[in-house]
């Protein structure tokens, strides 16, 4: 019996240790990130500069184009920094998941990727960190964009009760792990099909400019012509940037001369959106991890 106990024992433990293997790739990618000063200063810096270079410009010319504008009755006005502000932050989700998976392209050229996939650790494992690492990058510089945010005059979770507040962060995370998880599967899945890491830079830039303009992070989407309206509605961000602005902003609002109101049923049609497009990533990365032979 005890025989049986010391040879079941190690299969037991090693198979606990493969279950959980992700953890060591999520900890060295999180090490390596705030290691880097550099790399943890321009990442922090860059969605505040958007902020402050263009949220303070553009609102004050905002408010000289709309000074005259009369506001509708019992509907909560908001400035053009706390309206562009959910756009700031889901292109902050947007460029930092994109690259991030772009971790994997360097592990693959500098040999890394080889040792880590012919340990016994499951490629999915693999994936899991990774994702996990990057969604983590994101949820830090959208509270640093957030509380930044505030000394500059935006409006979030404004005249909500402590429940309100909870329940609204607790909409925002959701929506944002959603968001940052379905594109870091895409970066991922990019980064191991692709051989060459410049090939892989260039797609993922390709990517980034024309999912953040033609969406409604900086206008509103009835400014925009027929055929950019309808890729802005197919365009994850979009999805988002209406989840962040129910629960930060409210369901009912005006902002950049237009009277926004976001129903119960538009705001479940973006959380649809965003679990779909998540769960489709997933298995294109899954599929990429599990099909790549050279590394």
């Amino acid at each position: 019996m005890s025989l049986t106990k010391t040879m079941d024992s190690p299969t037991v433990e090693g198979d606990v240790e493969m279950e959980t293997g992700f953890v060591a790739i999520y900890w060295r990618d999180m090490v390596k990130f705030f290691r880097s000063k550099a790399l943890l200063f321009s990442a922090l810096i860059q969605p505040v500069l958007w902020l402050v270079l263009y949220g303070i410009s553009m609102t004050s010319n905002i408010n000289i184009f709309f000074a005259n504008t009369p506001n509708p009755q019992g509907v909560v006005s908001v400035n053009y920094m706390t309206f562009m502000a959910a756009g700031v932050v889901g292109m902050t989700i947007l460029f930092t998941c994109l690259y991030a998976g772009q971790n994997v392209q360097f592990d693959k050229q500098y040999g890394l990727m080889k040792g880590i996939v012919v340990s016994p650790l499951p490629r999915s494992q693999i994936l899991l960190g990774v994702t996990l690492g990057g969604i983590t990058k994101a949820l830090i510089q959208t509270v640093i964009v957030i509380l930044f945010g505030y000394v500059l005059g935006i409006e979030f979770f404004f005249g909500l009760t402590l429940t309100g507040t909870l329940t609204a962060i607790g909409g925002v995370l959701l929506f944002a792990v959603l968001f940052a998880m379905g594109l870091m599967f895409l970066s991922s899945a990019i980064a191991m099909k692709v051989r060459d890491h410049n090939v892989s830079q260039a797609l993922i830039t390709l990517l980034t400019l024309p999912l953040f303009f033609a969406s409604n992070a900086l206008y509103p989407l009835e400014s925009l012509p027929a055929v950019l309206k309808i890729i802005s509605y197919l365009n994850p961000l979009t999805h988002f940037i209406n989840g962040m602005r129910c629960f930060g902003i409210g369901s009912d609002f005006y902002s950049f001369g237009l009277h926004y109101s976001i129903p119960l049923n538009e705001l479940l049609i973006s959380l649809g959106f965003l679990a779909v497009f998540t769960v489709i990533m997933f298995f294109v990365a899954v599929h990429a991890f599990e099909t790549t032979t050279e590394f």
